[in-house]
């Protein structure tokens, strides 16, 4: 495709998602933008967080990473389901139950004002750097598809990127964004299942063989038992992916604010069951093809590896043809923006009401005044934030860098939640923040050690490590009187 047609394909597609966006604006008030009314159909908001859950990051990295790690990803994905199913019989009941805006509003009324505003800010962190690594890889397709050739610079494309995520979502936030997801997540899904068609036709490999093709492939194995030392050994990678989606699910603003708009908890529930099974499918999809693109890499000798993989061969077309170029953008935009808008949406209810605590301080005019003054701050940090990834990002798979961050950051919140939810000890308020800064600390020390003496890798472990030492460090900073 020419540089010029993919553009207008974009400015196209955005058309629709703004058109979306005028439809669903009716009211921009506070209760729209940050919890839709509650009145989110929940078989939109499952579909809708199938998007948001894979982001650019897994259409682009999953893909790339079976020719060096096979389908071992598969085995954090098993462990998602038991994450899943512990944010739907624990998390989500507790929430609604206390009828939050904000999840990190429950640390306030289980231990104090520091413990609650830790948490919010550990979020925050978390999610500017995981959505701007997530932007990064999509903007980074972008300029290498389009914006080079039109000799347009790298920072003009990421503030195009943020300017049209806030241009859509600006007024009736995460009321427009179930919408808008739902179509992106139906984008993602045809183009994944369209290239997986036509890789495997051009393999000439039939429907009734591509079963027993992949079972065949010494890149389709999932379990790995052998070295319990290395970072995808089993136990590893499944307990990793169980607290992995706890925290950055069940813990995380951004997914669940999306749950909080279902109408009950037991469509909530619905929600989390039915986008457990679908996400589980999409995964092993995602897995599949990129088998299919090693293998046709490899035999027509292309050059393509990791996260260039699937841009590279959907891009050319002689490769697949016009129909899987068109396609791969659209999917690939619909997966970036699916992440995107959800998180710039999350930060800024997040920062608005547990950082300024709008809805103590002001009346609702002026609440919808700093919110939206909010939004637009949000989106100036993200596009300063990509730009500096840029220039100090290393070639390592992006998702592999984003779990492991993840890891650090989510592992504070991790240990908060686990400890207000399975004891009822209090602890002493003013030191959690302590706590919480040298955790991460002292995990990437013993993290580093491990490797470097023991040869033991941690992994997407690492979360769990410092979940465990958070949880250590309140049990040190325990008041006398419980």
């Amino acid at each position: 495709m020419q540089p010029l047609h993919i553009l207008f394909l974009i400015l196209a597609y955005f058309s629709l998602l703004i058109l979306i966006s005028l439809l669903t604006n009716r009211g921009g008030s506070n209760a729209d933008f940050f919890k839709a009314g509650k009145q989110s159909p929940w078989y939109l908001v499952a579909f809708g967080m199938i998007g948001a859950s894979l982001s650019g990051v897994t259409f682009i990295s999953v893909p790339g990473w079976v020719e060096a790690s096979k389908f071992s990803y598969f085995q954090v994905v098993l462990g998602y389901v038991v994450g899943y199913a512990v944010i739907g019989t624990v998390l989500l009941p507790l929430y609604y139950r206390l009828n939050l805006t904000s999840i990190y509003t429950y640390l306030n009324g289980r231990f104090g004002n520091a413990s609650y505003k830790t948490g919010a800010s550990f979020f925050l962190l978390s999610r500017i750097v995981g959505a701007s690594f997530r932007l990064y890889l999509i903007a980074v397709v972008l300029q290498n598809l389009i914006f080079d050739d039109l000799q347009i610079p790298f920072w003009v494309t990421v503030t195009i990127t943020i300017l049209l995520i806030w241009l859509y979502t600006f007024k009736s936030g995460i009321k427009t964004i179930v919408w808008t997801d739902t179509l992106q997540t139906l984008f993602m899904l045809v183009a994944v299942g369209v290239a997986v068609y036509y890789v495997a036709t051009d393999l000439g490999i039939s429907g009734s063989n591509l079963f027993s093709f992949v079972a065949d492939s010494d890149m389709s194995q999932i379990f790995f038992f052998d070295d319990w030392k290395s970072g995808d050994h089993f136990v590893k990678q499944f307990i990793s992916g169980a607290f992995i989606a706890i925290v950055m699910t069940g813990l995380d603003q951004d997914m669940m604010q999306k749950n909080l708009t279902c109408r009950n908890l037991k469509d909530a529930q619905k929600n989390m069951f039915w986008f457990t099974i679908v996400l589980t499918i999409v995964n092993f999809v995602f897995l599949v093809l990129g088998l299919l693109l090693t293998v046709y890499a490899q035999q027509n000798g292309i050059d393509a590896h990791k996260d260039q993989l699937f841009p590279t061969l959907a891009a050319q077309e002689n490769v697949f043809g016009t129909g899987v170029a068109v396609l791969f953008v659209l999917g690939l935009i619909a997966a970036a923006y699916s992440s995107a808008d959800s998180a710039l949406t999350a930060l800024t209810t997040s920062f608005s009401i547990d950082i300024l605590d709008i809805e103590k301080r002001y009346d609702e005019r002026k609440q919808v005044r700093v919110r939206k003054q909010v939004h637009i701050l949000v989106s100036l940090v993200l596009i300063a934030v990509i730009i500096i990834f840029k220039y100090v990002i290393a070639d390592e798979s992006v998702i592999a860098k984003l779990f492991v961050f993840a890891g650090y950051t989510y592992g504070p919140l991790l240990g908060l939640y686990a400890y207000g939810l399975f004891t009822k000890w209090k602890v002493k308020d003013k030191f959690v923040p302590i706590v919480a800064i040298l955790t991460p600390i002292l995990g990437y020390i013993i993290s580093y050690l491990s490797s470097e003496y023991l040869n033991f890798e941690f992994g997407f472990f690492i979360l769990i490590l410092n979940g465990a030492l958070t949880y250590l460090g309140l049990i040190l900073i325990r008041t006398q009187k419980d």
